[in-house]
């Protein structure tokens, strides 16, 4: 019997009506979770609505003996993200876990991305995730317990036309820490998950992310979206004490994910430090033999300045 179970517990999983949602859905449900499985039902752009995605894997969790709801809000607009945490509160009585799972991706890259391209990103990966933990963060502080996660993607890293969806990817995380601190004592951890496996929305090599296999498909087994979900079942679990941070994980592997900086050059002279100075000691400004990991601004503007 698995050892960290969900008995008790109500978690929305948003995107849960395919893919690697659906994974999340059935690992939390088949813990003992009772599961609000969110989905729109659109298109991997984000266009229309289909209810029928979300209510086939809420059955399915219930086939197998399990408590689960669907949900068909629209997390990118702030009603829908209120809507979907009213759903499992109405339904279940609380709410204990939110999976920002839903996404979407146009691509497009310069010069020819436009404004529009960006804004779908950020609406539904930023905005989506904002709306859905702002609204269950006044009940996670009201029972001083919550665990949120935020799907990033190694996307952000780039491609030559994914900038809408690397945008929104990267900024992700910056909404994770900075959460992370608003939570302060309270036990609510906010964390963030890179999923590495075959979905629709990265399956097929005519949705760009052929430039990543070369034209090599990749086995099924291995890159199957249920591999992930062990690594988002911890960082819903109660077990989970870690916050702001994020982990890769898929096909047998898992691993964390970190910004660093370098301890840099220092000049001798501040006020007198030229452009010549930079490019003469830029192998010392680059060179990560040693570095930090900044875990706030402060923390990162008392190490850099730690010469003052």
């Amino acid at each position: 019997m698995e050892k960290y179970r969900f008995d008790g517990r109500v978690a929305v999983v948003t995107g849960a009506g395919r893919g690697i949602g659906r994974a999340y859905a059935h690992l939390l449900g088949g813990l003992g979770a009772r599961v609000v499985v969110n989905d729109l039902g659109g298109s991997i752009a984000g266009a229309g609505a289909d209810a029928t995605p979300a209510q086939i894997v809420a059955q399915e969790i219930v086939d197998a003996g399990g408590v689960a709801v669907a949900d068909v809000s629209d997390i990118s607009t702030v009603a829908g993200g209120r809507r979907v945490i009213e759903t499992a509160v109405e339904h279940f009585g609380r709410i204990d876990v939110v999976v920002n799972n839903a996404g979407n991706v146009r691509f497009g890259g310069l010069p020819d991305v436009d404004a529009d391209n960006i804004d779908s990103h950020l609406a539904v990966h930023v905005m989506g995730a904002f709306h859905t933990s702002r609204a269950a963060w006044p009940h996670m502080l009201e029972q001083n317990y919550g665990r949120i996660v935020i799907t990033t993607s190694i996307g952000m890293f780039g491609l030559p036309d994914n900038l809408g969806y690397a945008t929104a990817k990267a900024a992700v995380i910056g909404m994770a820490n900075s959460m992370t601190l608003s939570a302060g004592e309270h036990d609510i951890k906010i964390n963030v998950i890179a999923p590495n496996a075959m979905t629709r929305m990265g399956g097929a090599p005519s949705d760009g992310m052929d430039q990543v296999r070369k034209g090599r498909d990749e086995p099924k087994s291995d890159m199957d979206p249920a591999l992930v979900a062990p690594m988002v079942g911890y960082l819903a679990h109660e077990a989970c004490e870690v916050s702001g941070q994020t982990y890769l994980a898929g096909a047998g592997r898992f691993a964390h994910l970190f910004l660093g900086a370098t301890e840099g050059y220092l000049h001798p002279d501040p006020h007198h430090a030229t452009i010549a100075d930079v490019v003469d000691n830029l192998p010392q400004i680059e060179n990560r033999s040693d570095y930090y990991i900044p875990d706030s601004l402060m923390d990162c503007v008392t190490h850099y300045m730690a010469h003052r």
